[in-house]
């Protein structure tokens, strides 16, 4: 069985402690530290950040480094190490990884092996979508909620649909399997097609996160079971 790739949010005011439920994943991965990888950006910040959390210090000497200069020579190591049923913890030097760094190179090659993602407490569900896409993102577009009615509505979701950059739709959970239905119609009569990530109930027991096209993430959903979710597709 694979492993995950969790990506850790840290302070972004390099002063305070993670938040509870990040330490306690974090601790909890040092008590299977057979399993378990730490993924830093750089030594000296990802050192003291670990000490001002509290963790355990032996693991300072095993971290991986992942960033701009490292990360050809580390992908590699890190997905085989998923794929024997490690573990890995990505962390950056502040805030969420995988957000406008290195790291989504890492996310989108996991998704593409079949390896689930998932993150740590964050306080913010776009971005954190967003990052757990692996989609590129350097420019996005937040179309926000759907309009509820037609016409408005369909062209709402064609904007979202022919956009060249990275975006972002979101609806009500009530309305999801309406949306998904929605958008195959609409790719179907424009002969569009691209690659989605549907990420439901993020941080919460019941999360999900899919990525496909509209046809596998239909197909992988219970139908009539509401999430909160948002829709992001990758860029054409």
């Amino acid at each position: 069985m694979y492993g995950k790739l969790y990506l850790i949010p840290t302070p972004i005011d390099g002063e305070s402690k993670l938040c509870t439920e990040n330490f306690n994943l974090l601790s909890e991965a040092c008590l299977n530290e057979k399993v378990s990888t730490f993924v830093v950006e750089d030594p000296k910040p990802a050192r003291r950040a670990w000490i001002r959390f509290g963790l355990d210090r032996k693991f300072i000497e095993n971290f991986v480094y992942y960033n701009e200069q490292t990360r050809q020579a580390v992908l590699k190591e890190l997905i085989e190490e998923l794929k024997s049923g490690k573990n890995v913890y990505l962390m950056s030097d502040c805030g969420i990884p995988a957000f406008c760094d290195p790291g989504v190179e890492l996310v989108d090659l996991c998704h593409k092996k079949g390896i689930k993602v998932t993150a740590g407490k964050f306080n913010n569900s776009v971005i954190l979508a967003l990052a757990c896409s692996g989609f590129s993102h350097k420019k996005f577009n937040f179309f926000g909620f759907a309009p509820r009615k037609s016409p408005e509505r369909e062209r709402e979701i064609l904007e979202f649909l022919t956009c060249r950059q990275t975006s972002i739709l979101m609806d009500t959970p009530y309305r999801m399997d309406k949306l998904l239905t929605e958008i195959r119609t609409i790719e179907k009569a424009k002969g569009i097609s691209s690659t989605y990530v549907l990420a439901m109930d993020l941080n919460k027991a019941t999360e999900v996160i899919i990525r496909g096209n509209i046809d596998k993430i239909k197909s992988q959903i219970t139908q009539g079971k509401k999430y909160e979710f948002i829709l992001v597709r990758g860029e054409l």
